[in-house]
């Protein structure tokens, strides 16, 4: 039975479509199948680059007993989670509600109106560890379905309960001593040896770990400055980071960063060259160590590289992921054994590599083969970089993985702030241009007309932008408009952020992820909660106190502060959850700075300033005069490229020597803009 799959934008779901399961995708048209056939519904959830994903669907859906059982007694819609973030909102609540626990590919059972009334995650074809094969739980739950259908309807009634009930998202303002207090907790649940925080498996940590650099910024306190050096160089030394060509994998399953699961996402990828960029440069005013230093720029130049040769689309865009698998298994395309390096590159080369790579005979992965770990700097770089070279050129005949090509709007915009910032403070033109091209495509293809979260090969989808995606395409607008004097982005994030503000306001001050003109699911979702990814609030407060800082616009400046109070609670309880809530709190409590750069774009004064520290500091420049409202008033002074540091629109004294701006020798005036 042909399903309905094969023609479908997500790459995820076109893996299934060879599958004998009778597949839908989401719609009201899936809903009343259901309600015809009177049967429930049977929904998987998952994305293009997940392991288990894959492993469950060789087990269980492309076997022809399993999908001809699905088909007679269920409707089974397949959803990628990447597409659709409001529908895996609502049903991973109910996962974790009734489990403990959540992941994907995530297995829901609903009624026919959606009402979920059992959730879990993967079912092994046959019993195993005391967990049930799926053929067992389908029986199990076809039979319930049929022979004690009040209490199933009973037990929806009480899930659907739940998920209506919202927590509570009123807050009040972050003092400094909450945020002093959340970092303090943090530095509790870091690793003290491996970096991180808790124990394994452990996740790059990009929005904690931004928060902790401006609050460092702000207090010097060691203990955090500790965890993050610590953590930033264990991440990149260990197996978790690709040491050949750049860019990291999804998460380590062990604590010390070697083993990952091997997923490249674009949103760890852009959020973590951010991160990078920013310990560098808070290495720079901290006096850090020389060493950290490089390997800090090495990152960042590598992960940038990584972007655009991996995961830059024909349209400009950036790709949402490359699979874990290939050949059959889990990161073949990455690991090496001692008999692989041998070959490659000879006794003498390879006996020096498998001791700086920390290759051995046992492995340190599966079936004796090691990730690649590069734990101390080479004694001879030149000889690492023809190693390098030449393990590349050997990698580049294995089985490349799979690329999910779809474009998601919110982790371009990610992609979009993070390069548009690399570009200027590492003198990388191309990486400007690169992230213009993306921010363009963004506003060419997603926003207009109707903002759309995902298209594919330059066509559209219908999935409208969840918060996240207007909260990050805001900040990658002006970030974008901060490089290259081009003041149509600060017209673009405003149009972007005007939508925002109508459609997506909750009635006691709060947000909800999804606007008020899109499809209702059972409950609206509506999570504060920092994941894999920001938060739509989080989102929408870095993007928003951005654009209120080159236009002066109080309100929008107002609506921030309401994203980051409505995370308060969390902010406070558990701030590994709540870091990028918890670094808009900081930008909020310096302001943020507001600096404008007159007379030159990309040159020494505008990396001079992009180079402070002050946290969440937006920084534009103009060649010769700009309509950003930042700028009015504000003039080269004497033929030189000026900088003027402000904040709420009241500046210091200008400044006409980087040197002087980077050293922080810009004086407080009561002066406002004109």
């Amino acid at each position: 039975m042909a399903n309905r799959l094969a023609q479908s934008q997500s790459p995820y779901l076109r893996q299934h479509a060879d599958n004998p399961v009778d597949w839908w995708e989401w719609s009201p048209e899936a809903l009343a199948e259901a309600e015809r056939r009177d049967l429930p519904i049977l929904l998987s959830v998952g994305y293009a680059a997940c392991h288990w994903c894959h492993v469950m669907a060789h087990e269980s859906f492309e076997d022809p007993a399993t999908a001809a059982y699905m088909n007679e007694h269920f409707v089974n819609i397949k959803v990628d989670r990447e597409e659709r973030p409001d529908i895996d909102a609502v049903y991973m609540r109910a996962t974790q509600a009734m489990t403990g626990q959540g992941g994907w590919p995530m297995t829901c059972v609903l009624t026919p109106t959606g009402e979920p009334f059992f959730a879990g995650t993967y079912f092994p074809p046959e019993p195993r560890g005391g967990h049930p094969a799926f053929s067992q739980i389908l029986q199990a739950l076809a039979d319930a379905w049929q022979n004690r259908r009040e209490e199933v309807l009973s037990s929806a009634g009480q899930v659907l309960d739940f998920l209506s009930t919202d927590d509570d998202f009123g807050g009040e303002p972050l003092t400094s001593e909450d945020l002093d207090r959340a970092a303090a907790t943090l530095v509790k649940q870091g690793d003290p040896e491996a970096g991180g925080f808790g124990d394994a498996p452990k996740f790059p940590p990009s929005m904690v770990l931004e928060f902790l650099l401006r609050q460092h910024a702000r207090t010097g306190n060691e203990e955090v400055w500790s965890i993050v050096c610590r953590t930033f160089e264990a991440m990149a030394r260990g197996g978790m980071y690709d040491q050949l060509s750049g860019g990291f994998a999804r998460y380590s399953v062990d604590r010390f960063w070697r083993v990952p699961h091997f997923e490249k996402m674009l949103y760890d990828n852009a959020l973590l060259l951010r991160a990078y960029l920013h310990w560098a440069r808070a290495l720079r005013a901290h006096e850090g160590s020389e060493e950290q230093l490089a390997l800090a720029e090495r990152i960042c130049h590598e992960t940038a590289d990584f972007l655009l040769t991996e995961l830059r689309t024909e349209q400009g865009g950036f790709a949402s992921a490359l699979d874990a698998d290939s050949d059959g298994h889990e990161g073949t395309y990455y690991v090496w054994n001692p008999h692989q390096l041998m070959k490659a590159l000879g006794t003498s080369d390879a006996a020096w590599a498998v001791q700086l790579l920390s290759v051995t005979g046992g492995g340190t992965f599966e079936r004796g083969f090691s990730t690649l770990q590069l734990l101390q700097d080479p004694d001879d770089p030149e000889r690492w970089e023809r190693v390098r070279a030449r393990l590349l050129e050997v990698r580049a005949e294995r089985t490349r993985p799979a690329r999910d090509d779809k474009v998601v709007a919110a982790w371009n915009g990610y992609a979009v702030t993070a390069l548009a910032e690399c570009g200027i403070l590492l003198d990388r033109p191309d990486l400007v241009d690169a992230a213009a091209e993306a921010a363009t495509l963004l506003w060419d293809l997603h926003v207009e007309p109707g903002f759309v979260r995902t298209s594919l090969g330059g066509v559209r989808s219908e999935h409208a932008a969840v918060l996240e995606d207007h909260g990050a395409v805001i900040e990658a607008f002006i970030a974008v408009l901060g490089a290259t004097d081009d003041p149509r982005w600060l017209d673009r994030a405003r149009h972007v952020a005007d939508r925002a503000l109508v459609h997506f306001r909750a009635e006691d001050g709060g947000w909800y992820d999804t606007a008020d003109d899109t499809e209702a699911l059972v409950v609206r979702p509506r999570d504060v909660s920092d994941n894999a990814n920001p938060s739509g609030s989080s989102a929408l407060a870095h993007g928003l106190l951005a654009l209120a800082a080159v236009t002066g616009d109080h309100d929008v400046r107002a609506a921030a502060v309401d994203c980051v109070e409505c995370a308060a609670a969390l902010a406070t309880g558990a701030p590994r959850f709540a870091g990028w809530t918890l670094a808009a709190a900081e930008a909020l409590h310096d302001g943020p700075a507001e600096i404008a750069v007159v007379g030159e774009v990309a040159g020494p004064m505008h990396r001079a300033a992009l180079g402070l520290t002050a946290p969440g500091a937006v920084v534009v420049a103009t060649r010769e005069g700009s309509p950003v409202p930042l700028f009015e008033g504000r003039q080269a002074i004497g033929g030189h490229a000026t900088a003027y540091v402000c904040r709420d629109f009241v500046c210091a004294l200008p400044v006409t020597d980087p040197a002087d701006l980077a050293a922080g020798n810009e004086v407080r005036t009561g002066t406002r803009g004109s």
